[in-house]
């Protein structure tokens, strides 16, 4: 079992920039890949950006490319997303995800977070 606990959501204005972080407790040790999804009103899930554990390879949605970045620190079981020049279409319910044996921006993370919330005023 691995908790994910979110933090660092917020409102703010378009161009501006946030950081995500997520704590992984449980059994940080097991995991695999951990990424960053976001839901917002009336949309699909969507995996943002993800990266594996060992090798740091990222995976990033084709709409945040240039934009986020995924760091993991595995020392500290910590993951962040820092998102710079936000648009008002990034506003969404942002989640922390975590798998032990597979890797990419697909729905089939076996662990989530709770969401912390992100909006995007124009």
């Amino acid at each position: 079992q691995v908790q994910l606990v979110e933090s660092g959501g917020g409102s703010v204005q378009a161009g501006g920039s946030l950081r995500l972080s997520c704590a992984a407790s449980g059994y940080p040790n097991n995991i695999y890949c951990m990424g960053w999804f976001r839901q917002a009103p009336g949309k699909e899930r969507e995996g943002v950006a993800s990266i594996v554990a060992g090798s740091g390879r990222t995976y990033y949605a084709d709409s945040v490319k240039g934009r986020f970045t995924i760091s993991r620190d595995n020392a500290k079981n910590t993951l962040d997303l820092q998102m710079n020049s936000l648009k008002p279409e990034d506003t969404a319910m942002y989640y922390c995800v975590a798998d032990f044996s597979r890797c990419g921006l697909g729905t089939w993370f076996g662990y989530w977070g709770q969401g912390t919330q992100v909006t995007v005023f124009s």
